[in-house]
């Protein structure tokens, strides 16, 4: 740790910022690309603009602040957690320059949505949107899905030394090969893999459905980067509903959950035992969980004369929540049409996420899982002899024993995310929505879902947008750069 930050360590953190703007800068060029192919005017200009900035400051600050020190973790998690906002703002130049949005608050909200894979909108006419904008958006969630700290530093030699650092920065808690760098290449194979996999079943779906030829490939590969990535944004305003499709659905429910396992997972199932999937330990936590909160779904529409029908779009909407996407299959307002009890298993699908090393926010089945084993280990505990010893195991890819550090890991996260969802929801309450839906919708930012059950509009009060927007940094950095970062931040007040 730094205890006295130089002007170096400045120099160091603004050059790699530098660095990642420049490179988030070049994703500027896809949309634009988009804008040449559509010929659509205004959005070139609006991407021209955005590319400009974004490129210029990256090459002003690699320039004027060198790296003269080497690249240390303290360093790295900082980077991250300023990253994140800045591309956030960067991100939402193009996007307010579209006039549709309100104010650049609105667009920087819709932008950290992207990035952090949550999927709250505040735009405005949605349908009528330009293709190049659609496509911003919803790359800003595949992206962010990945990691594009990661995917940056990862081809600049100069971090090598710190990868580690932007690794579990951008909340990534498992290492899926010894070398850090390749972990990164391979978590990108695996999406783009993924991505031909499922823009082509996709195009086959809405082709034949009847959208235009050029029409479906846009769409296919923007459901996909929602999908996969868990962010929940959509092409049209009625989200999933627009396509009345339940191929469709059944297709993004298959990468909705290939999205929320863990990475680490994908390369056993790929590179050595395809029967890990059974055995696995988030696999069973995931299993398990998702059919304790469906059972509670279904007796929730018991009574109801659509129950049937009801009962399908609230399954969609639970695998949804459950794997942090937040696609709707809803006609506008629809989740207020669920009973209490519905919107409290939505609620907890939400709150609880998918695995540790995935695209999905939220608490994560592995700590879910270790929290209740422990539960049971203490209680076996109890019964044995006084003097004996007891230790659990669990298997997550191999055998292992339950540590003390694991179990006191899960504790921290988890009152770190429950302060947090309680926290937005106090602030929801205060600003006089009703309870429930205050807590819904805290959920849903921190957890990076989407979902809403109607607060979420441009309407909205300006402090509850801020909050919003501070909830999905933090859930999707999962607090440990952000505290790092206001250590740093105070050893240099204490100076």
């Amino acid at each position: 740790m730094i205890i006295s930050p130089d002007r170096r360590d400045f120099s160091v953190i603004i050059h790699m910022l530098g660095r990642l703007i420049l490179g988030l800068s070049f994703f500027m060029l896809i949309p634009l690309v988009v804008a040449i192919f559509k010929n659509e005017t205004s959005a070139f200009y609006d991407f021209i603009i955005g590319f400009s900035i974004s490129a210029f400051l990256g090459f002003f600050l690699i320039t004027i602040f060198p790296i003269k020190k080497e690249i240390g973790w303290i360093h790295a998690f900082f980077t991250v957690s300023i990253g994140w906002l800045i591309f956030s703002l960067l991100g939402a130049i193009p996007l307010y320059l579209s006039s549709h949005f309100l104010s650049f608050i609105d667009a920087w909200f819709e932008s950290m949505s992207g990035f952090a894979t949550t999927g709250l909108i505040l735009i405005q006419d949605l349908d009528h949107l330009s293709y190049a904008h659609n496509m911003w958006r919803h790359l800003t969630m595949f992206i962010g899905g990945q990691g594009i700290i990661l995917a940056s530093l990862s081809i600049l030699t100069r971090a090598r030394s710190a990868a580690l650092g932007f690794y579990i920065g951008e909340a990534r808690q498992e290492k899926i090969l010894p070398n850090v760098i390749a972990t990164a290449r391979f978590i990108w194979k695996v999406s783009f893999i993924y991505l031909i996999l499922g823009v082509i079943t996709f195009f086959v779906i809405l082709y034949r459905q009847g959208l235009p030829l050029d029409t479906s490939f846009f769409h296919s590969l923007w459901i996909f980067f929602a999908a996969f990535d868990t962010g929940g944004f959509a092409p049209q305003a009625q989200n999933m509903a627009y396509y009345h499709s339940l191929h469709l659905e059944m297709a993004t429910v298959i990468f909705m959950i290939f999205g929320a396992i863990n990475f680490n997972l994908h390369f056993w199932l790929w590179n050595k035992n395809k029967k890990e999937i059974f055995k696995n330990f988030e696999i069973r936590t995931f299993m398990f969980s998702f059919g304790t909160l469906l059972i509670f779904l279904y007796i929730s529409f018991k009574g109801n004369l659509e129950s049937l029908t009801m009962f399908r779009r609230g399954f969609y909407q639970l695998i949804s929540a459950h794997s942090g996407c937040g696609f709707n299959n809803l006609a506008s307002g629809g989740l207020n049409r669920f009973s209490s009890l519905g919107l409290l298993m939505i609620i907890f699908a939400m709150a609880i996420g998918g695995g540790v090393c995935s695209t999905t926010g939220g608490i994560k089945l592995m700590r879910l899982g270790v929290i209740f084993k422990t539960f049971f280990m203490e209680v076996k505990r109890w019964m044995m002899p006084f003097k004996s010893v007891y230790k659990d195991r669990l298997h997550h890819l191999q055998e292992s024993i339950l540590s003390d550090k694991r179990i006191k890991n899960a504790y921290v996260f988890f009152a770190f995310f429950l302060f947090t969802y309680i926290g937005g929801a106090i602030v929801g309450m205060v600003l006089g929505y009703p309870a429930l839906d205050s807590l819904f919708e805290s959920v849903s930012a921190t957890a990076n879902v989407g979902l809403s059950i109607g607060i979420t509009n441009a309407g909205m009060p300006l402090i509850l947008k801020l909050v919003y927007i501070f909830q999905m940094w933090a859930g999707r950095l999962e607090f440990i750069s952000i505290f790092v970062s206001l250590g740093f931040i105070f050893t240099i007040f204490k100076k």
